[in-house]
């Protein structure tokens, strides 16, 4: 237990020294990926998955993990690419977002990378660049590879149907007339998030301004 909450705790400490970690994997070609470790729960081999009749097309299957039924979600296609095809290199990455337990399918997972914010840049406009929120480069095999950091909140808005709406039970009038043209400053690496969330606030009356993560958008 100790162990785990010195992981946790490290992690943490990370967003306060500008810092975050990676999980750099690779779908099927030599091209470099990753996601933010922070909401990565375990990877593991790809178990058996049962197909479900009905279900979006970029879901593989439903794999038992511990008892419970997560989803399994293609991330190659999910970003625009052929379906992955299964090897002994793929593997599951096991997430929480949303408060949501979904995994998705990979190639190589390679390593975990702890960088500082201000080596995360903008993605470019064109491309894949709908489904990333950043690039980065690092030294991968003697060579200085360019890494795409994936939007995983986009490529999950377009599978799973979230709800943002507030509801009448949690709306108070006399609270949202005090928020009416407040300002907020939201700030995440994912574009999808930062709508979430203004979107969500916007029906308080709230005024957002976004801002994305990367170190160069506060210079």
């Amino acid at each position: 237990m100790t162990s785990i909450l010195d992981s946790v705790d490290s992690r943490t400490k990370l967003v306060g020294e500008n810092r975050l970690e990676l999980l750099i994997f690779q779908l099927g070609t030599r091209q470099l990926f990753a996601i933010n470790v922070f909401k990565v729960r375990e990877v593991l081999k790809v178990p058996h998955l049962n197909k479900m009749p009905g279900s979006h097309p970029k879901v593989s299957g439903v794999a038992t993990i511990r008892g419970h039924s997560i989803p399994v979600i293609d991330m190659r296609q999910s970003i625009g690419m052929r379906a992955l095809e299964s090897d002994p290199d793929t593997n599951l990455i096991v997430t929480e977002y949303n408060r949501t337990i979904q995994a998705f399918l990979v190639g190589q997972v390679i390593y975990i990378k702890n960088m500082g914010w201000d080596e995360i840049m903008e993605p470019p406009a064109t491309g894949r660049g709908n489904y990333l929120t950043a690039i980065t480069k690092l030294e991968h095999e003697g060579d200085n590879k360019l890494v795409e950091i994936i939007d995983v909140e986009k490529v999950l808005a377009e599978i799973v149907s979230y709800d943002i709406g507030i509801s009448e039970e949690v709306l108070d009038k006399d609270l949202s007339q005090h928020l009416v043209n407040k300002r907020v400053l939201v700030v995440d690496d994912s574009s999808t998030a930062r709508l979430q969330v203004t979107e969500t606030l916007g029906q308080l009356g709230i005024e957002c301004i976004e801002r994305l993560c990367c170190l160069n958008r506060w210079n």
